[in-house]
């Protein structure tokens, strides 16, 4: 990565952080030129580096997916020592922290916003919380599959009639991470004109929240509860996945033209033709006549042949693909989505952002535990020392 592919050159943040929320947003930062110190507890290490197996080098993959481009420090918060040196370590270096530690826990060592920033005014500080700072519930311990269900979205994912299901991915931890890094860089910009930090808060709950805008909107407007779709939406029809002979199409007609070119490609033109399918709102209300027409005309294809037709009939569509087939597609190829780190065998994933035609990408692993003590650690208390 040359200088010009790292806009973030020269900023310092320090990141507190654990799982997946923190450290994602660090991983950001990292790969668009920050550096960014990752402190972990000296006995146990961030949870995530147990997340396993799978495990490369002896730590799970998790860990190395979320953490690449760090250096990693340990800090004992029950060590008056450690605490003092982490804050001349914020005060003498860091231009932000980022911080998604449980409530109260900086609080008993003097490592707070206010703190910190009373000493050093230009500190940004970055809070990832669970529930928000008020609230009946402030004070709860929040992970993402507790956010996607208290926030709805577990009730419009999967199935109706079916057990919950959860969003595969960690959803709600990664939108987290990525607000924490928007209110960053928007902190950033902020101080170049006033000098004056400030402190960036979210939440898990509102980042799902923030998800479910459509669903919540659907709700103020019609006071309907909206059941889940499985691969389907609410607000659209058709716009699922549909089995053909030998695996699952993505097919997403969303609009009244496109449904018309999917029944002229599937030869269901009298579907077209029909007043109750002839508008997207009353194919949404006649959804369960419909579907079944669609379903039993894809079937009669391969997952390939029927990709081509609809292709060639300019409708949108997507085989359903599995994490092997991803990993190796052209495409992804193509994109250069993921890299090795140097000296390291192991391909990530990168952010999804390119300038001028190049993905900003940190080369260096995630760090072992305490890899960097030394250094940082003498760095701080000479600063700290030349200061005074």
């Amino acid at each position: 990565m040359t200088d010009v592919d790292k806009p973030l050159e020269g900023i310092t943040v320090v990141e507190l952080g654990h799982s997946v929320a923190a450290p994602y947003a660090g991983l950001i930062l990292a790969d668009l030129g920050a550096r960014v110190i990752k402190v972990e507890n000296p006995k146990s290490g961030d949870y995530a580096r147990g997340w396993g197996p799978p495990f490369w080098n002896g730590t799970a993959s998790v860990f190395h997916s979320l953490n690449r481009g760090k250096e990693g420090i340990t800090v004992d918060f029950g060590d008056p020592r450690d605490c003092e040196e982490l804050k001349s370590l914020i005060l003498e270096k860091a231009d932000a922290v980022i911080q998604n530690l449980r409530p109260g826990i900086l609080e008993k060592f003097g490592l707070t916003a206010e703190t910190l920033r009373a000493e050093k005014p230009s500190l940004i500080w970055c809070d990832i919380g669970a529930f928000g700072s008020k609230g009946p519930l402030a004070s709860k311990p929040g992970y993402d599959p507790l956010a996607q269900a208290s926030t709805g979205i577990m009730s419009v994912t999967g199935e109706g009639g079916r057990p919950p299901v959860r969003v595969g991915v960690s959803l709600i931890d990664m939108g987290s991470g990525m607000w924490a890094v928007i209110g960053l860089l928007t902190a950033l910009l902020a101080r170049k004109s006033s000098g004056e930090g400030r402190i960036v808060s979210t939440s898990l709950y509102e980042t799902g929240l923030a998800w479910m805008t459509v669903p919540l909107a659907g709700y103020a407007a019609s006071g309907e509860v909206r059941k889940p779709y499985g691969s389907g939406t609410a607000e659209i029809a058709p716009y699922q996945a549909f089995e053909a002979s030998d695996g699952w199409l993505m097919i997403a007609a969303g609009n009244d033209n496109l449904f018309r070119k999917l029944c002229g490609a599937l030869q269901l033109e009298a579907l077209a033709r029909d007043p109750d399918f002839a508008t997207n709102a009353a194919r949404v209300i006649n959804r369960e006549r419909l579907i079944p027409q669609i379903q039993t005309a894809v079937c009669r294809y391969s997952v390939e042949a029927l990709g081509k037709i609809l292709d060639e009939a300019g409708v949108p569509n997507a085989p359903l693909l599995t994490t092997d087939q991803v990993a190796v597609h052209p495409q992804t190829r193509a994109i250069e989505m993921t890299a090795r780190c140097d000296d390291d065998d192991i391909e990530l994933v990168g952010i999804p952002l390119t300038f001028d035609g190049t993905r900003p990408r940190a080369r260096s692993p995630a760090p072992a535990l305490g890899q960097h003590n030394a250094g940082l650690r003498t760095s701080a208390t000479k600063g700290t020392a030349s200061a005074k």
